[in-house]
């Protein structure tokens, strides 16, 4: 284990190598240009992240810049962002580790109860007791005890058309950035179809999977489960909706209907609600789902 004095040392010779002063000469440092520094208002710093990349082109005199554009218009991959010799130039890399920022932050954070409120959801959980341990123990994240069980068939309507449940997933920025809008308009189309909905609720720490036990639990004809997608560097708010008709534990993965890439630079929340009642409604006409549902 590196001592305290040994990690003083080491602190000090990096900061030797960086042409700065040791601590003990920053800690007197008493200079105006000390003083500017520490006095840096955050608000004067630009949000990297408000940057639009496909309208950005760092690429110094391009060929064409109209293609060049045109190109980057229909796709979020970074191209065209240069280089400093043989490295990224600051300004993607800054915008890289800011990405990578949102990505962490949607999967490590928990949905905003308040929301989960405001859409009159309640709340169970699988067997993971936190973060680390659905992030580790993706076996747990599809399971329940007996509480949750007993919690679900105790406040939800049994044996409805159709059950709609909503997880966080590997995202709860998605759910927070679409669930407004995209539960009303499922809810309206349903209706409007004249299709009888159960209770909806939110699952903590939930899998994909976990749908199956919700649909065996309250025997719902369709089960439709809204869930957080894994973040890229893209957009941390990917939701997807994964639904299957009367949904069975250990059932094939080819039985469930996704649609996925619900996100404003996707699919609109409100514009894949709407399909989504729509292929709701196709599974009941047809009794299946998955691979041998025709849309």
């Amino acid at each position: 284990m590196v001592s305290e004095r040994e990690l003083k040392k080491i602190v000090e010779q990096v900061l030797t190598e960086l042409g700065s002063k040791s601590p003990v000469e920053a800690e007197k440092c008493t200079t105006p240009q000390c003083t500017e520094v520490n006095d840096i208002d955050d608000g004067e710093l630009t949000d990297i992240t408000t940057i639009n990349l496909k309208e950005q082109l760092l690429v110094p005199n391009p060929e064409n810049k109209e293609e060049y554009l045109s190109m980057k218009a229909k796709t979020p991959a970074r191209v065209g962002v240069w280089r400093a010799g043989p490295r990224y130039k600051t300004e993607t890399l800054l915008r890289f580790r800011a990405d990578h920022a949102v990505a962490m932050d949607a999967v490590f954070t928990n949905v905003d109860e308040e929301i989960i409120g405001e859409m009159n959801l309640f709340t169970v959980k699988t067997k993971c007791k936190d973060k680390d341990e659905y992030l580790t123990r993706p076996d747990l994240g599809r399971k329940f005890d007996d509480e949750e069980i007993n919690k679900m068939k105790e406040k939800c309507q049994m044996n409805p058309q159709v059950q709609i449940v909503v997880a966080d997933g590997l995202s709860s920025t998605a759910i927070e950035a679409n669930i407004r809008d995209i539960l009303p308009v499922i809810t309206q189309g349903l209706e409007g179809y004249g299709i009888k909905i159960g209770t909806p609720f939110f699952i903590k720490f939930g899998r994909v999977p976990a749908m199956d036990v919700v649909s065996e639990v309250t025997g719902a004809e369709v089960t439709c489960l809204l869930v957080g997608e894994r973040p890229g560097l893209a957009t941390g708010e990917s939701m997807s909706a994964y639904i299957a008709y009367k949904g069975t534990v250990g059932m094939p993965e080819a039985r469930r209907t996704v649609v996925s890439n619900i996100h404003q630079g996707g699919t609109a929340s409100i514009e894949a609600g709407a399909h989504i009642a729509h292929i709701i409604k196709e599974m009941l006409d047809q009794k299946t789902s998955g691979l041998d549902l025709e849309l």
